[in-house]
């Protein structure tokens, strides 16, 4: 049984879409031993505790700095773990520094890193300051590259690895976002969020940041009829503003916003909805569009970073531009107005993601590349 030494800034129970499609990749890796060091952040977490099919190490005092001495507590608790016949870093963050310290003690080892940044890629040369030549050297040292997404790895590449980044994505749990609904559960999920059986509900899973576009959408429903309507899930930094901005624009009557919601309460969110809409500035692939799609609702995204991986304008969504909530609305409007368009949009993407996106093919490929890695 090979071992594998994990390397990511945090995991379970502080969870983003990296820390959710790492652990449906190692369930699905029975055969391989993996040890995860990460920071702790967060008061009250156990310092090792079995996650899955993972041993997770936590370092640090439960403080947010926590992330910062992660290079350094980090290499020393996997010093510890014994001989690894290869490392994995999820990011090229700080985990991504750790890994490369870890490379300084254990010159020999393999070492895979997976991208999965969402974030405009000119925020981590910003973050990384000074220390960018290192954050540059993290490319160079991996042995292989795995990417969510061309966008990623057309960014490996520039930054350094002198190799060919492969291409997995993420994934979808297909079975739980394929389930159907009957029409009366979803009229009285409708119901339930204060909408009208006419309204037109365009709704959206996001992180309530600037890079999601939420304000964007919110703005869209200026320029759409009243029975339009927005429902918001997640949290944010951003959450106070848009609230704001939802009252200033007198829509408060038209924007539902749940807060921050379980996983497993998505699908149920999704099946509610008519249109999904994200309209990212950033993103390094887009997990969210994927589960819509498998729920069956038509999406509207923008052209930007992993997203034209999978989004065809006019045949597996249709496109919007950043930062124009007008031609969010005209999307809209175009899927509601074009019922053979609807049809075929949610024909195609539900295709697509149970050919691409199944998380049991993308765990293959990824036990594939740590396979030809370790010889």
């Amino acid at each position: 049984m090979h071992h594998v030494i994990i390397f990511a800034t945090t995991y379970f129970p502080l969870v983003g879409g990296a820390e959710v499609a790492l652990k449906e990749v190692t369930d699905r890796l029975p055969d391989w031993s993996f040890d995860l060091v990460c920071a702790k952040i967060q008061p009250g977490l156990a310092t090792s505790e079995k996650i899955g099919n993972v041993t997770v190490h936590r370092v640090g005092f439960g403080k947010p700095y926590d992330k910062f001495l992660l290079p350094f507590l980090g290499v020393w608790r996997a010093l510890r773990l014994g001989k690894a016949d290869g490392i994995w870093s999820l990011m090229a963050s700080y985990g991504g520094f750790t890994a490369l310290v870890y490379t300084w003690f254990k010159p020999r080892t393999k070492f895979l890193l997976t991208l999965q940044e969402g974030d405009p890629l000119e925020h981590y040369a910003k973050r990384a300051g000074k220390l960018e030549f290192l954050h540059q050297r993290v490319f160079r040292r991996a042995d292989a590259v795995q990417a969510i997404s061309r966008f990623l790895g057309e960014w490996a590449t520039r930054m350094g690895f002198k190799g060919t980044p492969q291409i997995v994505p993420n994934g979808v749990d297909i079975v739980n976002f394929t389930r159907p609904i009957t029409p009366e559960k979803r009229a009285e999920l409708r119901r339930g969020f204060g909408f009208a059986p006419d309204d037109i509900i365009l709704v959206t899973a996001s992180r309530l940041s600037l890079k999601n576009g939420v304000d964007d959408l919110i703005r869209s429903l200026l320029f759409l009829p009243p029975q339009y309507k927005a429902l918001i899930a997640g949290s944010g930094e951003d959450g106070d503003k848009l609230r704001v901005l939802t009252q200033q624009k007198g829509l408060s009557e038209r924007v539902k916003f749940l807060g921050q919601r379980g996983h497993a309460e998505l699908p149920e969110i999704l099946h509610s909805g008519d249109i999904f809409v994200r309209a990212s500035l950033s993103e390094g692939l887009g997990n969210s569009f994927l589960e819509a799609m498998a729920v069956g609702l038509p999406i509207i995204g923008t052209p930007v970073g992993g997203i034209p991986d999978f989004l065809t304008d006019g045949e597996t969504g249709v496109m919007c531009q950043p930062r124009d909530p007008e031609s969010i609305a005209r999307a809209a409007l175009r899927i509601v107005n074009e019922s053979s368009l609807r049809a075929k949009l949610v024909e195609k993407g539900a295709a697509l993601v149970k050919e691409k996106y199944g998380w049991e093919g993308i765990a293959k490929n990824i036990g594939s590349i740590l396979q030809n890695l370790m010889r």
